[in-house]
């Protein structure tokens, strides 16, 4: 299988990643974390001038009607510029859901334009995750009714929601939980169709995190070299010292082995292959074992410092942390794909218990 980005996503990818680095360095974040909404209107705005928001949304509401592949191209950029939840559950898993629905449907025509514009933050919940992200600052969450016979899909808008904030390791995460009361006039979808959007947004949101985690790792690994290239004992930098090479070294092969693993996944999903889950699942603990890995050396190339709020190490360490398990577990997914490479017949795919 021939699998090659094109020039057009790699020059996209470049020049987000640009436009991240001028816009979102890491002084700036903490700043913006260090608020009470933890949330920066202005950098949301830039982001929608860009087109970020609209990158899944079709091309019939106004949106680039990009698909997975690309995702797993901006998700790394997204992890190494350590950007909040809140974009990409509403500009890739919410869009994801609404664009499932049919054409003719009401929500989706009233909702996907605005998450184009960037007028309008959906938040995202599903039965594998606890808690639901940035529900304080919401306009409308997309939430989950179990029933005998599957999941139903509601649209439920914030004035109907009692929120409570949670506390995250990861200052940029913003974690709730919430109370509703499911009815008539918030389902948009049924047990059928809902459990459907679910499963796909399980995939979604999986390799998304998957995808940040690995830009997570890069940025550690690059930030761990610049330090090792210029702190030094003995009257030289500690990155050459054979020790701190091989630290390095190890991240760097996790991050190479992870790529192939996430771009697998996202292509298996944007073809509905039979293999999506397994492979997802396969994505989601290679890229947090690399994520994982990059934290681990991080800190003991940046010594105890590495753990000091002064130190940009650590905003990016315990953002892995906390996305490793986010949208499923390590064990959740180790279930998942163990499933499958031990089922006599195809792997595991849609409609997986939840557990």
């Amino acid at each position: 299988m021939e699998f090659t980005f094109t020039q057009d996503q790699m020059a996209f990818r470049d020049s987000v990643s640009r436009f991240l680095m001028t816009e979102a360095p890491p002084e700036l974040l903490r700043e913006v974390w260090d608020t009470d909404a933890g949330r920066s209107p202005e950098l949301r705005r830039k982001i929608a001038e860009q087109g970020l928001t609209g990158l899944s949304v079709p091309e019939a509401e106004g949106g680039l009607g990009l698909g997975d592949i690309d995702w797993a191209l901006m998700t790394q950029e997204l992890g190494y510029y350590a950007i909040p939840d809140s974009l990409t559950d509403t500009a890739y898993v919410a869009a994801g859901i609404l664009a499932g629905l049919p054409e003719s449907h009401a929500a989706r025509a009233q909702w996907l334009p605005r998450i184009v514009d960037g007028s309008a933050r959906i938040a995202v919940g599903h039965p594998v995750n606890p808690w639901v992200a940035d529900a304080h600052l919401t306009d409308l969450l997309l939430l989950p009714h179990a029933t005998s016979a599957g999941l139903e899909l509601h649209a439920v808008p914030a004035s109907a929601v009692q929120v409570h904030t949670e506390r995250s390791i990861d200052a940029s995460r913003r974690l709730c939980s919430v109370q509703w009361q499911a009815g008539d006039a918030t389902r948009i979808a049924d047990e059928a169709a809902g459990q459907l959007l679910w499963d796909e947004a399980l995939e979604r949101g999986a390799l998304c995190v998957a995808g940040q985690l690995v830009g997570l790792a890069q940025h550690m690994l690059d930030m761990t070299v610049d330090y090792a290239g210029q702190r030094k004992q003995f009257g030289k930098p500690i990155g050459a010292f054979q020790a701190v090479k091989h630290h390095l070294a190890d991240v760097f092969t996790a991050i190479e082995f992870a790529k192939p693993v996430l771009y697998r996944a996202a292509a298996a999903l944007a073809t509905k292959d039979a293999s999506t889950s397994a492979r997802i699942a396969h994505a989601k603990l290679v890229c947090g074992e690399a994520a994982l890995l990059a934290a681990h050396k991080g800190i003991q190339v940046h010594g105890a410092m590495g753990y000091t709020w002064e130190v940009d190490l650590q905003m990016f360490m315990k953002r892995a942390w906390a996305l490793n398990a986010a949208w499923g577990d390590r064990a959740f997914h180790q279930e998942r794909l163990s499933a499958a490479l031990l089922a006599d017949k195809a792997p595991l795919g849609p409609g997986a218990t939840f557990h």
